[in-house]
């Protein structure tokens, strides 16, 4: 069962950045759940990919528990930056909808998979004061898109494509998540996203501020890691107290400052959220997907 990690050449202090990083990594069977793997490279530069062959690298409850160890040990770590993508010309094509039929019908159930295995990992990206860049090719959907939302600077494929279809598998974003890819995306595009199903080229996603550049396909990885090496030969202790502060100013407009409480209120109010895990049409839209069959609601 293996969790991978990598490492190839030095940096700075590359002996206890690497003590660090494998610390936080086990060893997991990436043929059935995916991985995410880690790869320590030139000049303070890590690299973390999702590899989920031939699922467009979505994102299993497994790889969303080593998202969350990748990046506190990133956290703790002498990196400079983080380059994000995905494997096989895909960034992230969301969840792995295979496993959901195992938990996502019970409420206790799906709310531990959204607020712990799910939130854990976007939480702990979200945390990391290390600078992150994505590099996005191909499908970016769901938990793509929340990934990509926890990112610093966003390049991207032309052909890039960008949504969060899951009105069409019958169930509503986590409320955490919701308000994660609204303040990133801006709440026009999510909106669209969530009650249209609506997909966006990466041409929409650069218009609409999401992203802070669109290149030529293949030229994504390079122009991702030349981001990358700008921010890494800049002072690290000044980009980490620059995400500090932009993350504490950080809070949607729209709340009036209120989005802490308001978001808790959410979550752990009188209403559960999550109490539509046994709804029928949450059943009919994961059926309907797995069975390759149009939904019924």
């Amino acid at each position: 069962m293996a969790w991978q990690s990598q490492f190839h050449g030095g940096l700075g202090d590359g002996a206890a950045l690497v003590r660090r990083l494998w610390g936080c990594v086990k060893r997991m069977d990436s043929k059935m759940s995916g991985e995410v793997l880690m790869n320590a490279g030139e000049g303070g530069v890590v690299h973390v990919t999702l590899r989920h062959a031939g699922r467009l690298n979505a994102m299993s409850r497994t790889m969303w528990r080593q998202l969350r160890s990748v990046f506190e040990g990133i956290q703790a770590s002498s990196a400079r930056c983080v380059v994000m993508a995905g494997e096989s010309g895909a960034f992230c094509a969301g969840g792995d909808i295979s496993e959901y039929p195992g938990f996502r019908f019970d409420a206790a159930a799906l709310r531990d998979f959204h607020e712990n295995d799910v939130w854990g990992g976007l939480n702990a990206m979200l945390a990391c004061d290390v600078p992150i860049v994505a590099s996005i090719s191909g499908a970016c959907m769901g938990a793509g898109v929340e990934i990509a939302s926890c990112c610093d600077v966003r390049v991207a494929g032309a052909a890039a494509r960008f949504g969060a279809p899951i009105a069409k598998l019958g169930f509503p974003m986590a409320p955490r998540e919701a308000q994660l890819v609204a303040a990133a995306v801006g709440e026009t595009a999510a909106r669209q996203m969530l009650l249209e199903a609506a997909t966006f080229t990466a041409a929409d996603m650069l218009a609409r501020g999401f992203l802070s550049r669109v290149v030529p396909d293949d030229d994504v990885p390079a122009e991702a890691l030349a981001s990358a090496r700008r921010i890494a030969a800049l002072a690290p202790g000044a980009a980490r107290m620059n995400k500090q502060v932009l993350r504490a100013l950080k809070t949607p407009p729209a709340l009036d400052g209120k989005a802490p409480a308001a978001i808790e209120m959410i979550v752990s109010g009188p209403h559960d959220p999550y109490a539509y895990a046994d709804s029928a049409e949450h059943r009919e839209g994961i059926t309907a997907f797995l069975a390759k069959r149009p939904p019924v609601f």
